[in-house]
């Protein structure tokens, strides 16, 4: 079962920017610990502080792959265009969030990808990821309907 882990902008700077809030943990490093910890899943991870790129690797894989984690970062709460990527592809895609966005700023309590998504998860750390994969874990490759999205 291959899975995408997809994270968007200042993702790439985990571990080292505002660790009260994101932790002091490296997404490369958490990503060894998740493959390990889901050996069943073929994880694969992508992180681009470019909107387009985040579009292109969902376009790519989203007719193949039978899941994507995705935190969008800021993009979460302005992109119609990712909104509208989520909405055409057929894998099913899991929103997550390291921090707990209603506990912050009032604009990031709006997300623009929560109504095509599977489902949310926020506020765990980068237990989020492991929650959402525990997720896709659990399905069985030749369930009927597996894959598709039930929005």
């Amino acid at each position: 079962m291959k899975i995408l882990i997809l994270n968007g902008p200042n993702l790439n700077l985990l571990g080292i920017r505002e660790k009260s809030i994101y932790g002091t943990q490296s997404f490369e490093v958490y990503f060894e610990e998740l493959k390990q910890a889901f050996p069943g899943l073929e994880l694969s991870y992508f992180q681009s502080n470019h909107e387009g790129a985040l579009l292109d690797k969902l376009h790519e894989v989203g007719y193949s792959y039978q899941g994507i984690v995705l935190n969008a970062g800021a993009y979460t709460h302005t992109s119609v265009a990712l909104s509208d990527a989520i909405k055409a592809i057929e894998a099913p895609v899991i929103e997550v969030h390291i921090s707990n966005v209603f506990a912050r700023e009032a604009f990031r309590h709006k997300s623009m990808l929560a109504a095509y998504c599977k489902g949310c998860i926020s506020g765990f750390g980068l237990d989020s990821y492991r929650l959402a994969l525990q997720y896709f874990e659990r399905l069985k490759p030749n369930k009927i309907g597996f894959g598709a999205k039930t929005s």
